[in-house]
């Protein structure tokens, strides 16, 4: 995988006199069933969450209230998302690193996965990862 597979999708957003409503379904709005759903929230000022990879697990990342980069790396491209718009999502495929920051006041951040946690699909350092990506390109 390279940080180029990785893509912001639009959300469905049904907009009247009452506010706004966006529907995701599996399968035609994501390209995967949905097995585990979580969210970040009460992030403090300052701080970073991810610094991990997964080894094969897709997830689907939603800004639900405030702001935040999402920066994916494959071991030799970056690329940064900014997220904010209640409408879009960031797909992130299996196989990248992925490091989150620059959190606004409130934010929450919705995710979708396509699999349960399995914490063999972890690498939770970066010098692992390199060795993991490394491993696949020798292969």
């Amino acid at each position: 995988m390279t940080v180029e597979q990785a893509r912001l999708i639009e959300i469905k957003k049904v907009q009247d006199s009452r506010g706004s409503l966006s529907v995701i379904e599996q399968s035609s709005d994501i390209p995967f069933e949905i097995k585990r759903i979580y969210y970040m929230y009460d992030i403090a000022k300052g701080a970073d969450r991810g610094h991990h990879a997964m080894k094969t697990q897709c997830k689907f990342l939603i800004p639900i209230h405030g702001k935040f980069d999402v920066v994916l790396k494959d071991g030799t491209n970056e690329k940064v998302f900014h997220l904010g718009e209640r409408h879009q999502g960031l797909l992130i495929p299996g196989g990248l690193w992925r490091e989150m920051r620059n959190f606004s006041a409130g934010a929450v951040c919705l995710v979708l996965a396509d699999e349960f946690f399995i914490e063999e699909d972890h690498i939770r350092d970066y010098p692992s990862f390199i060795e993991y990506r490394n491993s696949l390109s020798n292969s």
